[in-house]
């Protein structure tokens, strides 16, 4: 449904969004995909661009989508909605970025912003159920549950270089703390080295040296 505006002699970016319904993020898309051309009158849109807007509005509003970019975790929450019954850990969108799924569009205060349309449109259970499994993160201690090890043993691998923090986040227990994550995916890895006897490491009883205290430190 096309609508009838009262036409200006030019429109700056906020007259241009109102007029035709856009919110900030959809009109910054529209730009960004040249669904609405760059401004033709010294940062200004004339009346010739906005009409032919106009005229195809429909289809532009569908090209854009209903689904803003948005943080990891909006991200995966939709993506739950999305796919009922599949269970999306966090660290799914990064997965999905690290795989070329889903492209990141930004940055808000230092974290990235994932792509609403891609979002929209994703299909894909599997990939969604992959990136999960893989990319699920966990904080050190849990991540040293997760291996069956103690957090002492856990050092060793991160101290050895065998091991390392794919990205971090803030606390929201202590403000302004950043908290190291690691991926599911990295741990998978390190139980299949052939360099450590892991059932080794979990039964060695507690206060007596771990096996791994004896590998060399990652030089740097």
């Amino acid at each position: 449904m096309t609508t009838t505006l009262k036409t200006l002699a030019d429109y700056g970016p906020r007259q241009f969004g109102d007029r035709i319904g856009f919110s900030e993020w959809q009109f910054e898309r529209a730009l960004r995909l040249e669904l609405i051309p760059a401004a033709d009158q010294h940062g200004r849109w004339s009346a010739a661009v906005f009409n032919d807007v106009i005229a195809r509005l429909d289809a532009v509003r569908a090209a854009v989508g209903t689904v803003p970019d948005v943080g990891a975790g909006r991200a995966e929450e939709y993506l739950a909605e999305r796919f009922t019954g599949l269970t999306v850990h966090p660290g799914t969108a990064a997965e999905l970025a690290r795989r070329n799924h889903l492209p990141r569009c930004g940055e808000y205060k230092g974290y990235p912003l994932y792509c609403g349309l891609t979002l929209e449109r994703f299909t894909d259970r599997r990939k969604v159920a992959r990136a999960s499994a893989a990319g699920r993160t966990y904080t050190r201690d849990d991540a040293a549950a997760a291996l069956g090890l103690r957090t002492a043993d856990f050092d060793h691998l991160l101290r050895a270089g065998l091991l390392t923090h794919s990205e971090t986040t803030v606390s929201t227990w202590y403000k302004g703390v950043t908290v190291r994550l690691y991926r599911q995916a990295d741990l998978d890895r390190v139980l299949r080295t052939p360099r450590i006897d892991f059932d080794a490491v979990r039964a060695t009883p507690k206060g007596h040296q771990s096996p791994l205290a004896k590998l060399p430190t990652r030089a740097g």
